[in-house]
């Protein structure tokens, strides 16, 4: 059991970022590596998913307000929310980066706001000259400050990269001192989302040539999920070559390199304050991504690439350097972080802590539920995870022990009637359970309206 103290709190929130980003040999990730010998690496966490095309609206939904994906659809405003929980308990709190929700929201959660953005920085138009590359006639350049994006212009004209930006302010805020308050800092980054924008020099420390191809590489995918002509599937051309593929996880790497960098900064700043066994620091992210992986860019697919997250959680008292693979939901975070700190957990909230996982002292979810939009359903259990498209011949079973890159459908294979039946029954079960809006009988919750 964890004994509650008061520690400070510093939630990192990632865009786009795969999970195996976190765990990769090739990306350099220094600053992450020194987290995960800090704390706890989930390495199977999952969002639950999304009803539209930015998927990171709903993982935000869900983040902030403790409940489950079809609920904090129609009620995350409606709940008392993280921010606003531990800023009542005492928190000094503040708030920088990417807010992708109702502004009002922000306002009135966190006593103090920095500097923020929403949604996403565009370069150019959709479809304009981030798009469709490489292309020998297409010079946009990712290092180029005048291309806006990612470099933004602050108020005294100089360029700057978001993720400097938002570390900047989050550094001021954590050595300001807080009166003898607790702090909670929410530091919401931009990267790695395209436009993949970084200095040249960490452009400069990948060769496309060098880089391996993801084993489940494909020039395309091989049916319509329903969604393949969504914004991020137009980021490169088709069909996929595996030199647009590098071309693109260059970009992706060095972006990831820049954003560990300023993350370095962050737990420096952390330290010189708390020292290294004082604060819960949480490091997270909204969901995964595809980059060339069964010839897809985007996230508004079933696949593990795109539904799992990269989660790590520190804490005083909890042996660091740890990895626990049970299945278990970003989601989990806002309740995790009230028991790690002693804050009543509001009774609103759906998610399970993880704190009794990081102790081993728990299991984790015996499914994983996942949606998207009307198009696509996703359970899984153990080893076996079932897909369900709008299009039923197109459903998928997969043996992720056998087959970890998704590559043999094993939906039709006699061998396998019990195991898809049974999980056809369980995902069912499921939908009722979350009051999915795909059925019928959704079980709607209507939270009172103005309880935040």
């Amino acid at each position: 059991m964890i004994e509650p103290t008061s520690p400070n709190v510093v939630l990192i929130f990632m865009d786009d970022m795969a999970h195996w980003a976190l765990l990769s040999d090739i990306v350099h990730t220094p600053n992450l590596d020194r987290l995960r010998r800090r704390g706890v690496t989930f390495t199977h966490a999952f969002n639950q998913g999304s009803m539209e095309e930015a998927v990171c609206m709903p993982a935000r939904q869900m983040l902030i307000s403790g409940l489950t994906l079809f609920r904090a659809i129609d009620g995350f405003m409606n709940v008392p929310r993280i921010g606003r929980v531990l800023s009542d308990a005492g928190y000094d709190t503040y708030f920088t980066g990417k807010w992708h929700n109702e502004e009002t929201a922000l306002y009135t959660d966190y006593k103090e706001v920095g500097p923020w953005a929403g949604g996403m920085l565009h370069s150019t138009e959709i479809g304009g000259a981030a798009y469709l590359r490489p292309d020998p006639e297409n010079s946009w350049d990712p290092a180029d400050t005048a291309l806006g994006g990612h470099w933004m212009t602050l108020d005294d004209g100089t360029i700057q990269h978001s993720s400097e930006r938002w570390t900047d302010a989050a550094v001021s805020f954590i050595t300001r001192g807080h009166d003898g308050a607790p702090y909670f800092l929410h530091l919401a980054y931009h990267a790695p989302h395209d436009p993949r924008q970084a200095p040249r020099e960490f452009l400069d420390r990948y060769c496309p040539a060098d880089l391996p191809l993801p084993p489940n590489f494909l020039p395309a995918h091989p049916f319509d999920n329903g969604e393949l002509m969504v914004r991020d599937e137009q980021l490169a051309p088709l069909p996929r070559t595996p030199d647009s593929v590098r071309f693109h996880r260059r970009e992706y790497f060095a972006i990831l390199t820049h954003v560990d960098e300023q993350i370095g900064r962050l737990l420096d700043a952390v330290d010189a304050v708390d020292g290294q066994a004082g604060t819960v620091l949480v490091f997270s992210g909204d969901h995964g991504l595809a980059l060339g992986e069964h010839g897809l860019f985007g996230k508004q697919n079933p696949y593990e690439h795109s539904i799992r997250v990269p989660l790590v959680i520190a804490a005083p008292e909890v042996k660091g350097g740890l990895e626990c693979d049970e299945l278990v939901y970003s989601g989990s975070i806002y309740p995790t972080v009230c028991e790690l700190v002693g804050v009543s957990r509001p009774d609103h909230i759906e998610f399970r802590s993880l704190a009794p996982l990081m102790l081993g002292e728990a299991d984790g979810e015996e499914t994983i539920f996942n949606a998207y939009r009307q198009l696509q359903r996703v359970v899984r259990s153990g080893h076996f995870k079932l897909i369900e498209y709008q299009d039923k011949s197109h459903n998928q079973l997969f043996d992720l022990e056998a087959d970890a890159w998704e590559m043999t459908n094993l939906y039709s294979h006699p061998g396998y009637t019990s195991v898809r039946d049974a999980l056809a029954a369980r995902l069912r079960e499921r939908q009722i359970e979350l009051g999915d809006s795909l059925l019928e009988t959704r079980s709607r919750v209507d939270y009172p309206v103005g309880n935040s």
